[in-house]
């Protein structure tokens, strides 16, 4: 068995061109990458299986394990990336480049590279003498729906003792995060001539109301909720997209307006969706049959590792660094309902994602290195 070196872990994943987006133009088969892993993992002497996402076509999760049985160590992370802005980036986006010590290329951090820290790691450790499962595990789509990490929560194949989901903390612990919903909200009129604009049901003027009502529901939950440890202590309510109408000399028939909510812990997705059903309640009264709210993907629950979890007082050891929360979402809801405790802890920053010129700073590589060993070593050993 010969693995490539660190470095040409690195550059083989991030070759492979594994993204995901709404916009089918752009969205790509994570094949290759769940293809590329499972080889090097087979050659360690991992057991893998391939598992095709239901209603994702040519999507594909990964579950590597070393061992049987529930209890042991669960690393965690996504094959998929985002779309990329062609214009500026100033090297290619899958071909890992260094410079000013530093690794660029699309996936660096967000978060393909994690897998090449996993397995530059495993080369030095005795897998034959571990006492408790060890596994990996790769999802797709991410960037999406979260589907991948959806389908492994559903099947409920395994229970780790504990899960560390790779993605770009600045090696600190996010042991909490907010929830992500995405709303549709359709006005349907009565279009006409608009010369006489009481003849007709005017999508506009019913979708003022509704902002309105909507302006309201965001103190609402300003007043309502609070979590301190947050540095926006309550769920969010933002006005993303709004479209309507086809030419001025017509009433506009036709109004949709796009929503994100951010749930904090201890707010449900279900809480926020009845808040704005009910808020609309009078304008659907008023507008029978006029008023459509739909999820434009599955709604993505909040997240908070208990408190006292071993995995938190080592994290916070092995790193140096206090736990902290995050604004941004990732698949911890669905992989701690696997019945781990879970906590979210990967090299980069957040702020290089999903940005032009994505990039590694090498300063992370040993870190890393040395913090995955020892996770493996305190959970499986």
């Amino acid at each position: 068995m010969s693995l490539p070196a660190f470095m040409d872990l690195y550059k083989g994943l991030i070759k492979l061109p594994s993204i995901s987006s709404s916009d089918s133009s752009w969205d790509q088969s994570n094949q290759a990458v769940i293809n590329q892993l499972a080889e090097w993992l087979s050659d360690l002497g991992f057991s893998t299986e391939i598992t095709e996402v239901k209603g994702a076509p040519g999507k594909f999760n990964l579950l590597a394990s070393m061992g049987e049985g529930d209890g042991g160590l669960l690393l965690a992370g996504h094959s998929d990336t985002v779309p990329y802005d062609e214009k500026g980036w100033e090297t290619d986006p899958f071909k890992v480049v260094e410079k000013d010590n530093r690794l660029y290329g699309l996936g660096t951090i967000d978060m393909k590279g994690f897998f090449a820290f996993v397995i530059e790691a495993l080369k030095s450790i005795e897998l034959d003498k571990l006492s408790k499962p060890l596994r990996i595990l790769a999802t797709a789509d991410e960037e999406t729906t979260m589907s991948g990490a959806q389908q492994i929560a559903e099947q409920k194949q395994f229970k780790p003792d504990y899960a560390v989901i790779g993605e770009p903390t600045g090696l600190v612990p996010v042991v909490m995060h907010k929830g992500h919903m995405s709303e549709g909200i359709r006005i349907t009129g009565r279009t006409g001539h608009s010369s006489d604009p009481d003849k007709g049901v005017n999508a506009i003027d019913i979708m003022h109301l509704v902002l309105s009502e909507l302006k309201l529901v965001q103190q609402a939950f300003k007043e309502k909720y609070h979590n301190p440890h947050f540095e926006v202590p309550y769920p969010t309510l933002n006005f993303g997209a709004i479209s309507g109408g086809d030419s001025p000399n017509r009433i506009c028939g036709c109004c949709e307006l796009h929503i994100d909510m951010r749930p904090i812990p201890g707010v449900t997705t279900s809480d926020l969706f009845i808040t704005v059903k009910q808020a609309l309640t009078e304008i659907e009264k008023r507008y029978p049959d006029s008023i459509e709210v739909f999820h434009l993907h599955e709604p993505i629950p909040s997240y908070e590792c208990p408190v006292h979890s071993d995995l938190i007082n080592q994290a916070e050891i092995y790193t140096g660094n206090k736990a902290t929360s995050a604004n941004y979402c990732t698949e911890a809801p669905f992989i701690q309902a696997l019945g781990c405790d879970t906590i979210v802890l990967g090299p980069g920053h957040i702020a290089q994602a999903h940005q032009p010129n994505e990039y590694l700073d090498l300063s992370f590589v040993k870190p890393t290195q040395a913090l995955v060993s020892k996770l493996i070593a305190h959970y499986c050993a």
